[in-house]
């Protein structure tokens, strides 16, 4: 398991370096190579490839997320202009606490944060399964408590428990 998030993390390391060189002579693509490689191994001497720091396991379910998390954030974006622009101005901050249904930290952490992208809602502690969250109107308070964003976190890590 170890070797297979070294690997991964090697080749995501190469494909990133490779990206962002912009030369491709065979000299500069072998120091990539040892860059990587010296870079795995202070990781595994670390060990920080553990399935929160190396979360391969959430590949192929976090891209969905991300482009509905987009939506999201695109759809308040929209809505917080549309309240700076109305003359009227109706916000109504609201602060709140409340447990997540989330049972480890990795999940906790993309629900906090998921929370903090959107322009209208900040989480601004995350104790356990406790978070206290800041929303910028009422209604984005009680689109929080739906719970439907913490629905979708719970269903990008189904089947792993860390």
């Amino acid at each position: 398991m170890n070797l297979r998030r070294s690997v991964t993390l090697w080749i995501i390391l190469y494909i990133f370096w490779y990206i962002l060189s912009g030369y491709h002579t065979p000299l500069l693509l072998t120091f990539g190579a040892i860059a990587c490689t010296i870079s795995v191994w202070i990781a595994h001497r670390m060990d920080v490839l553990d399935q929160e720091g190396n979360p391969i396991h959430l590949t192929l379910k976090i891209i969905p997320y991300w482009f509905w998390l987009g939506g999201e954030i695109i759809k308040a974006n929209f809505e917080l202009a549309k309240m700076l622009l109305s003359p009227k101005l109706e916000i109504s901050p609201v602060m709140f606490k409340m447990k997540t249904e989330l049972t480890n930290e990795l999940d906790r952490v993309i629900y906090a944060n998921s929370l903090t992208l959107t322009p209208i809602t900040i989480t601004v502690e995350q104790e356990g399964d406790e978070l206290e969250v800041h929303a910028l109107t009422v209604k984005a308070a009680q689109d929080i408590l739906g719970r439907d964003m913490e629905r979708r976190v719970k269903n990008i890590n189904d089947g792993w428990e860390g």
